[in-house]
């Protein structure tokens, strides 16, 4: 699956760095970046977690 992350919706509000740490990290804009953006379905779990519906999984 590749993650993809929409800057204008991400807010910084870190859940998906919470639920999936080694997938997600916050970059210095405060922003959700995929420190893997190729990742195995178990982490969509993260990406239906970002309240703003910033990230998708496909």
């Amino acid at each position: 699956m590749k993650i993809t992350i929409d800057e204008d919706r991400c807010r910084g509000h870190g859940v998906c760095c919470t639920v999936s740490p080694e997938v997600f990290d916050l970059s210095d804009e405060g922003h959700a970046v995929a420190e893997q953006p190729d990742v195995q379905q178990e982490f969509e779990q993260a990406a239906m977690s970002c309240p703003e519906r910033a990230i998708t999984c496909h």
